[in-house]
């Protein structure tokens, strides 16, 4: 005769709970970031402040030309792009050996609790922290910002 059993789907489940915890199937492991080229990446960071009347961002931007920073603020959204690009020096007689420098785009993007007025906007770049002061305001249209 046939051996005849009822399916139990969570038969197996049962059995794994007899294993222990399964935090302790991956102790020890050390687990690197799957993108591992992304390491040298431009991170923009930030600071924000706030008083009563004005917001104070201050970015970390090493590296970059004031020239290739894009600020934007539309209401209470600020936008932060920067780009780093790659020296255009011709070296025939040398071959690179290894280059860690970051060469491309970054953007950051945040919302602050209250409308920015984006007329009153200061943007001020020095020695590679970018400093926005912002002034709270009720409505406010887009408005690309230049920096200084």
């Amino acid at each position: 005769m046939a051996n005849i059993t009822r399916f139990d789907p969570f038969g197996d489940l049962a059995s794994f709970r007899r294993m222990g915890d399964l935090d302790s199937l991956f102790k020890g492991l050390r687990l690197q970031p799957c993108a591992g080229d992304l390491e040298g990446e431009l991170r923009i960071k930030v600071d924000v402040e706030e008083d009563e009347r004005n917001y104070t961002v201050k970015a970390d931007i090493p590296g970059v030309n004031k020239d290739d920073i894009h600020v934007s603020v539309e209401g209470s959204q600020v936008s932060i792009e920067a780009e780093v690009k790659k020296e255009t020096e011709e070296k025939k007689s040398k071959n690179v050996v290894r280059s860690e420098r970051y060469v491309g785009k970054s953007y950051r993007s945040f919302s602050l609790a209250q409308q920015i007025d984006s007329g009153k906007v200061v943007a001020k770049y020095d020695n590679g922290v970018l400093q926005l002061t912002l002034t709270k305001k009720g409505n406010g249209a887009a408005k690309q910002i230049k920096v200084q």
